[in-house]
């Protein structure tokens, strides 16, 4: 079949948004890199140019972040978060999932679509009752407040995104590795999981980028400046009073936004094909 080709007003016309586009998205992280480097003089004249150096480049600010504060601290801190994190909800999500789309029959569909209304309701609610579960446990004001938290809404989303990608999978397969000696259980280690594995990597990036990057949470029951993550430490321990350190603080919020962005140049395929494969079904 023949394709019609765009006009040249259409393609020009593509291309123009797509440049705004790229622009409204990298304009932000170009502010946090030429400000990062900024001197404070640079920074609160109003007469200078906010989108280049008027004075030179100084690496002040990022001397002050690593040597003045505890920012290495807190990104070992977050890391661990989003790691442990991630490990839980893979150890729950993983078999919840699987049971829910194979075994559970005709209401494994109807109480997934429950696990996920669960995720949707907003953490600010959630806090204060949390806030009680984790006075009674003695977690407060350590990272394991924040690893007992966060799984409760990575979990539920997880769940329900797996499920769209164990059901992709045809029981054929399954079934064709039981006949040939498989038990269940082996068969799901050996056959199941390695085709899932586009929906376990967009899982492992969700999962982390979440939890290393939420807020109310972290907030709430992490207090001790040693024991805080990238998300709280940075808006908490560089904003003193009504005083914005603005070269500090967006040479902080750069380097933590590193990490994650070279998470998603990797993975970017395997998200958008997790993503995409659960809305198909």
């Amino acid at each position: 079949m023949k394709t019609a080709t765009p006009s040249p007003a259409r393609t020009t016309g593509l291309y123009v948004a797509t440049l705004l586009f790229v622009v409204f998205a990298a304009l932000p992280f170009y502010v946090m890199l030429i400000t990062s480097f900024k001197t404070q003089g640079d920074i609160f004249t109003p007469a200078n140019n906010p989108f280049w150096f008027t004075e030179s480049p100084t690496l002040d600010n990022v001397k002050l972040l690593f040597l003045h504060t505890e920012f290495v601290r807190w990104l070992l801190n977050t890391v661990w978060v989003g790691l442990a994190v991630v490990a839980i909800t893979l150890v729950l999500s993983i078999p919840a999932a699987y049971g829910l789309a194979r075994i559970a029959g005709g209401w494994g569909e109807t109480l997934g679509i429950g696990i996920f209304l669960s995720y949707l309701v907003p953490p600010t609610l959630l806090f204060i009752p949390f806030s009680k579960v984790i006075a009674y446990l003695g977690l407060q004001n350590s990272l394991w407040a924040l690893i007992v938290a966060y799984p409760t809404f990575t979990i539920p989303f997880c769940t329900w995104l797996l499920m769209g990608f164990f059901k992709g999978i045809p029981r054929d397969i399954e079934e064709q590795a039981m006949i040939d000696g498989h038990t269940r259980f082996s068969a799901f280690i050996h056959v199941i999981l390695p085709l899932a594995v586009p929906g376990l990597m967009t899982v492992i990036v969700f999962a982390f980028t979440l939890s290393t990057s939420e807020f109310i949470y972290a907030l709430a029951f992490v207090t001790h400046t040693a024991d805080k993550t990238i998300s709280i430490a940075v808006p908490t321990e560089l904003i003193r009073g009504d005083v914005y350190h603005w070269g500090p603080l967006l040479a902080g919020a750069l380097i933590a936004s590193i990490p994650i962005a070279v998470l998603y140049t990797f993975f970017i395929d395997q998200l958008v094909a997790g993503l995409t494969s659960v809305a198909r079904r």
